[in-house]
């Protein structure tokens, strides 16, 4: 009787196919059939197509109950089987969204927000959406017209800058096809970057970056087993069935009056939809791109996120989730935000690992290394110490922090990255006296901890030097370090005899997509020059020093022995002169968190992170 009924549903829909009538949005009810001969040609045409969704419906469903016991099995994209749970999963998520409970709703609202957040608040993430700038300068910069959403536009912008600059299609198969124990830092320039002509991504390259950054994003957060996508019920399907030129107007139809003011709000308007492997959440993302490119896209996207996780699982990274995680007074997004779009966890604090308080009591950091990474200006104000999983991500990519805004920072070539020996061995040190470090970056180490340091970095000092820096009973970096410099290499210290040491000269870019008058990028006009509104790209020259004491370095001439790096052919000793005087911008402070001694400049004015 259901074969029946199902072959006279396709029957209904094939006859009014033959109407040649434009497609309509479907309803998320289709009507009763009976009703068919007193509708309207209108109504009779959505009839249609949720008549022909219903049979395919029913047709996959059938398909996941009747998996084949004989013959050839069903074969997946990939080439894999397809069983009967899988058949059905993707069964599920031909379906429209579903609403999410009141409790889950009201549970996602006062975590984002709290009990008490002002209108103005609301409406800065209500008016953000994920769009690219049209200026053709910083045309690859997710432009940003509120305040507040900056946290999730940066960190997006991070993932797309690591699509577009090392990750288009054929360098992600000739990675994959590379032996595990070759590294893919190598892959660091494509033809666009050769020239640093960034107007020449297309636009259908950024937006498939954009895709790529997005689902990526999300699976991370649901610890790459699924990806939570939040839409509106207003949209509905119609995005996707309609043309392009179409889209804009059905989406601002939709949202005209729209707004979430509370908890009640969001319940009524959202629908949410669960994936479970990146193709179909990447499918349906490109689908609806123009959804999260209207004014509520950083909202819904960060919602996605924070459902992608999971809200019981959020809470539980916190260290104190009674906190909105939307900032007071200026709804800016917190730390929490920025770490979970960039790690997966919505942990609190930049350092790496977690901080033991004693007493059962601990502070939860970053655990694990990441694509991108994460710079602050509060570290060279000595109130947090950034770690190396953030400060050294597999990309040069950098979401950079400051007091009320997130900007990005990236290098065109990973070498930026690469240490030579003496670098890579104070990084050794470092972070084998962080680990010991249980002051929450305050660079003071017990006696126990620091005779750990020494035994995991095979460090042997001289029985008056070990006993002078443990009289006080606690060690301060700064004593160990000056230490460590004046301890030759044989010992494990950091003295070169040879000065072959070298500098290292390479270019940083700095994106602040907030749309700013730009002096550099100024029009003509009768009346004279007028400053042009749009996001800012700063190149830096950056400079870093060989010299590994703030004595040598400002020192007025630096005389290196023949053979070292900086002699000339003949052999003779050769004076270096001291490099140009550094510009100054808060942001280099943020570069010399990285890169220790960075001497930077640039032309025009200066960059900006706020």
């Amino acid at each position: 009787m259901a074969d029946q009924q199902e072959e006279e549903d396709l029957r209904m829909a094939l006859r009014m196919s033959m109407q040649n009538s434009p497609p309509e949005p479907k309803r998320s009810k289709p009507r009763e059939a009976a009703n068919l001969a007193t509708t309207t040609p209108e109504e009779s045409r959505r009839l249609q197509r949720e008549l022909m969704a219903a049979a395919a419906e029913k047709r996959m469903l059938a398909t996941a109950k009747s998996v084949p016991s004989s013959g050839s099995p069903l074969k997946s994209d990939s080439g894999g089987d397809i069983g009967t749970k899988e058949m059905e999963i993707k069964a599920k998520e031909v379906k429209l969204g579903n609403e999410l409970s009141e409790k889950e709703a009201y549970q996602l609202f006062f975590m984002v927000f709290g009990s008490d957040v002002s209108k103005d608040i609301l409406a800065q993430w209500s008016n953000q959406g994920i769009r690219f700038s049209p200026d053709p300068e910083t045309s690859m910069i997710l432009v940003q017209h509120e305040g507040g959403p900056c946290g999730v536009l940066a960190a997006i912008q991070a993932f797309v800058l690591k699509h577009l600059l090392f990750c288009p299609d054929d360098l992600v198969k000739a990675a994959q096809s590379t032996p595990q124990n070759s590294t893919p830092r190598r892959l660091s320039k494509n033809q666009y970057v050769a020239s640093n002509n960034f107007a020449a991504f297309t636009e259908n390259a950024k937006a498939r970056a954009l895709v790529k950054s997005m689902g990526e994003i999300l699976f991370l957060c649901g610890n790459n087993k699924r990806a939570v996508i939040a839409t509106l019920s207003s949209i509905g399907d119609g995005v996707e069935e309609s043309e392009d030129s179409l889209t804009d107007v059905i989406i601002a139809q939709a949202l005209e009056g729209l707004s979430i003011e509370s908890a009640s709000d969001l319940h009524k308007v959202l629908r949410v939809e669960t994936y479970t492997t990146p193709a179909s959440a990447y499918k349906r993302l490109e689908a609806i791109i123009p959804v999260f490119q209207s004014r509520m896209g950083a909202l819904l996207f960060l919602i996605s996120a924070l459902l992608s996780r999971g809200l019981d699982c959020v809470q539980a990274d916190r260290d104190d989730p009674s906190l909105p995680l939307v900032t007071a007074p200026f709804g800016h997004a917190s730390q929490e935000i920025v770490n979970l779009l960039l790690c997966g966890q919505a942990v609190p604090n930049v350092f790496d690992g977690r901080m033991d308080l004693g007493g059962g009591m601990f502070l939860k950091g970053v655990s694990t290394n990441v694509e991108v990474g994460f710079l602050t200006l509060l570290e060279s104000l000595n109130f947090c110490k950034v770690g190396q999983n953030l400060k050294c991500p597999k990309w040069p990519i950098w979401v950079v922090g400051s007091e009320s805004h997130y900007t990005v920072l990236f290098a065109l070539d990973t070498a930026v990255q690469d240490e030579n020996e003496l670098e890579e061995r104070e990084s050794q040190i470092r972070k084998a006296f962080d680990a010991q470090d249980q002051s929450g970056g305050g660079g003071f180490i017990s006696v126990e901890g620091f005779h750990q340091v020494l035994r995991e970095t095979n460090i042997r000092l001289p029985s008056e030097k070990l006993d002078s820096l443990c009289g006080s009973g606690f060690i301060v970096w700064s004593e160990f370090w000056q230490v460590i410099l004046d301890l030759d290499k044989s010992l494990g210290g950091l003295k070169d005899s040879t000065g072959q040491m070298g500098q290292k000269i390479f270019d940083l870019y700095h994106f602040n997509g907030i749309a700013k008058s730009d002096l550099n990028g100024s029009q003509f006009s009768s009346g004279g020059e007028t400053p042009m509104q749009r996001p800012r790209l700063t190149k830096l020259r950056v400079s870093v020093p060989p010299r590994w004491t703030p004595e040598e370095f400002m020192a007025d001439v630096a005389v290196l022995p023949s053979g070292s790096a900086g002699t000339q052919p003949s052999g003779k000793d050769t004076e270096v002169a001291k490099p140009e005087p550094s510009q100054h911008a808060p942001l280099v402070d943020c570069i010399r968190t990285r890169w220790p001694r960075a001497v930077c400049n640039w032309v025009g004015d200066p960059p900006s992170i706020v």
